[in-house]
């Protein structure tokens, strides 16, 4: 937590508010890539891509 308050007062610091949907996107696509490891959620993740 304390990682993403730091990142956030880097953000408004420097107003870099265009980064985060970035971060979003990368936070998005790595729980995609987490439930396609194993899970039954898998084959359906495959056909998006």
């Amino acid at each position: 937590m304390e990682m993403i308050k730091e990142l956030w007062a880097f953000l408004r610091a420097r107003k870099k508010f265009w980064l985060w949907p970035i971060f979003l996107m990368m936070i998005v696509l790595g729980g995609l890539i987490v439930l396609a490891k194993g899970s039954a959620i898998a084959p359906f993740i495959y056909t998006l891509f």
